[in-house]
């Protein structure tokens, strides 16, 4: 399935043309067919310029755009423009602004400058929406509408009289009463008792720590409240324009938005990824965060923003040293995208983002910048082929945001260092070491067809997820402080592990954090041992077969790991999972697309006719592969067999034909 009408592999990225000179427009479009660009992104924070005075717009400087870039045969990516909100409307209605928890009232001169609850707002973006949709609509280039910027990245939430409103509305949605609420937030400890909803607030700065259902409930509503931003403008896109794909770029594993929710109201992922040059294990991160794009609707994604080199946001910022640029690329088209675009095209000369690189640098042609854009657009050529072909992964992560906002609770979980995408990274690294192929689902996916799913933490669980992770018929790796509370935050009777009691056989004692510096030590049925850091449990065990016990301590003796049939269940948060995983890995029948080094990283991707390997070596030394198959590297042309051998910081893209191609 391709992304757009746009054949092969998208490259390009955001363009602000009201940064420059219209004399400078030529040029770009002209520099950008010689790249290879074949899509930018256009009119993201262009509001003010589009509609200067309410109501009064100024298109021709966007169509003179459009039409420059149809010319030189590239496509848009066309934003409504509605990132921020113009200076004009926030001094006409100043409550537009967002308040933070302690009701201080934010002022206009960033970007997200926006309460999302605010009906003035929505208003507001919805006719701009619709005036662009009705004037670009059937314009040649619009290949994909772009709503909004980067949800959630400034502004995630708001605590003004309006967002408290709209809080109260869903509260009422979800609760019908407030008696309902009431029982839901277990309103009677602390003397937090209401009588109508109009007593409800939002979270602000209160003396002391905060009712952790109500927080729990904040976080849904705050993502449900942005998400509602984006759906009033993906209605009028869809009535004006039904045949052109919507996306908004996601920002990889962001705690603030339950991306499941949001895929599901997107025609296509697109996401936004920024690995640290200067972190050499990064690229395992950005893996992992890819690999949840590609799983949020089961297809190909887009990374619609990426830094050819530095960035201008850390304390740091380092650049990517040579090759690094054209590898990160490669790595998104491993992990399943059929595009990779850049923030941003021609390097700003003024502005926050004056130092963030660009596929156009200060320095111009003459710059390495620009040598390495040459050279990528001409390796998307090559790997054109492989658009809309899959990845196949038979073990997969449960990633649940309902367990994520619960763990975030201030003051008043037992351990302050248990963080969902901490455990899940604990996981992935060593899978992603293995070469092994790994989807992302939601404790209310489907499982079938998976041989192995790892829950690391399932904080939140209802019976029904229960039910459908003891339907599952594949292996299972449960990790702890699993099963503890229900939809409200309210412990399960009896304990943990609540509804998955009877899948694992154990009960939970006593939870056991660790405190900082402090270690304990696990020993297995082999009698290799592993140290625990964080966290450890008292368990009972029922009707399991204990794997590790922990040897020494307060806890020495007790089950620490144990198993169920073909559940395995982890009461301790291990510093390294490896001695499990490879067990329940060989019991499941897992294996690698490839045998790598350390420092290599392999992917597939399969088509009806061929699949395609993916070897990246993200050391800075050479490295060595032994191939399973011949194929021919769709970068060099060469045919390759037995090893290849692959330099620092570079790939090769193996063609393997299927038998009984010619």
């Amino acid at each position: 399935m391709q992304l757009t009408r746009i054949p092969g592999l998208l490259f390009g990225g955001d363009y602000n043309p009201e940064q420059w000179p219209e004399e400078v427009w030529a040029q770009d479009a002209k520099l950008m067919a010689e790249a290879g660009v074949n899509i930018a992104t256009v009119a993201v924070f262009s509001w003010s310029r589009l509609e200067p005075r309410p109501g009064a717009y100024d298109f021709g400087w966007l169509d003179r755009v459009l039409d420059l870039l149809h010319e030189h045969g590239i496509a848009a990516d066309l934003a409504t423009a509605t990132a921020t909100p113009p200076p004009w409307l926030i001094r006409e209605h100043p409550h537009v602004r967002p308040v933070d928890a302690n009701g201080t009232l934010l002022d206009f001169g960033s970007r997200q400058g926006y309460c999302p609850s605010s009906p003035v707002f929505r208003a507001a973006t919805a006719r701009l929406a619709r005036v662009m949709a009705q004037r670009y609509g059937q314009h040649p280039a619009l290949a994909m509408w772009h709503i909004s910027n980067e949800y959630a990245d400034h502004t995630l939430e708001c605590f003004c009289d309006e967002s408290a409103r709209h809080f109260r509305t869903w509260l009422a949605d979800r609760y019908a009463s407030i008696d309902g609420l009431d029982a839901a937030w277990g309103t009677s400890c602390w003397g937090q008792h209401y009588t109508a909803f109009d007593q409800v607030n939002p979270p602000r700065k209160a003396p002391g720590p905060i009712n952790p259902t109500q927080l729990l409930d904040w976080r849904r509503f705050c993502s449900d409240a942005l998400l509602e931003c984006f759906e009033v403008e993906r209605a009028i896109l869809r009535e004006v324009t039904p045949d052109v794909p919507v996306t908004t770029n996601f920002m990889s594993i962001l705690p603030g938005l339950d991306y499941w929710k949001w895929a599901a109201a997107e025609d296509l992922v697109s996401d936004d990824a920024y690995p640290d040059p200067a972190d050499p294990t990064s690229h395992v991160g950005a893996a992992l965060s890819y690999d949840l794009m590609r799983s949020l609707k089961d297809r190909p994604w887009l990374l619609l923003e990426q830094a050819p080199s530095a960035v201008s946001w850390r304390a740091v910022n380092v650049p990517k040293p040579a090759g690094m640029m054209r590898l990160h690329s490669l790595q998104a088209l491993a992990h399943g995208a059929d595009g990779v675009m850049f923030f941003q095209w021609r390097q700003a000369v003024y502005g926050p983002e004056k130092f963030h690189s660009a596929l156009l640098p200060h320095a111009g042609v003459r710059s390495r910048g620009w040598q390495d854009t040459l050279r990528l657009g001409k390796d998307l050529e090559k790997l054109a082929e492989i658009a809309g072909t899959r990845t196949a992964a038979d073990v997969a992560l449960v990633l649940d945001w309902d367990s994520w906002w619960g763990l975030a609770a201030p003051e008043s979980m037992p351990s302050a260092r248990l963080d969902l995408k901490d455990l899940l990274a604990a996981w992935y690294a060593p899978l992603h070491a293995r070469g092994i192929a790994v989807d992302l689902v939601s404790p209310d996916h489907d499982l079938t067809g998976r041989r192995l799913v790892i829950a690391p933490n399932l904080y939140l669980c209802t019976a029904e997820q229960a039910a459908r992770l003891a339907a599952f018929d594949g292996h299972l790796i449960v990790g702890p402080f699993s099963g503890v509370v229900d939809t409200a935050d309210h412990v399960h009777p009896g304990g943990a592990p609540g509804p998955l009691r009877e899948l694992l056989g154990v009960s939970v004692d006593e939870f056991r954090p660790i405190p900082d510096g402090a270690t304990e030590t696990v020993r297995h049925a082999d009698a290799s041992t592993s140290t625990v850091r964080r966290w450890t449990e008292w368990l009972a065990v029922d009707d399991a077969s204990v794997l590790a016990r922990y040897r020494g301590g307060d806890l020495d003796g007790q089950a620490a790991i144990t198993r169920r049939g073909r559940v395995t269940y982890l009461g301790c948060l291990l510093d390294d999972v490896s001695p499990v995983l490879s067990d329940v890995l060989t019991r499941a029948g897992v294996h690698p697309v490839a045998d790598v080094p350390p420092g290599v990283e392999a992917c597939r991707r399969d088509g009806a006719d061929a699949h395609y390997l993916f070897l990246l070596n993200h050391g800075t030394t050479a490295a060595s592969v032994t191939l399973r198959e011949p194929g021919r590297d769709l970068l060099t042309g060469r045919d390759l067999r037995d090893r290849v051998e692959i330099g620092p910081r570079d790939a090769v893209v193996l063609r393997i034909a299927q038998e009984g191609e010619k």
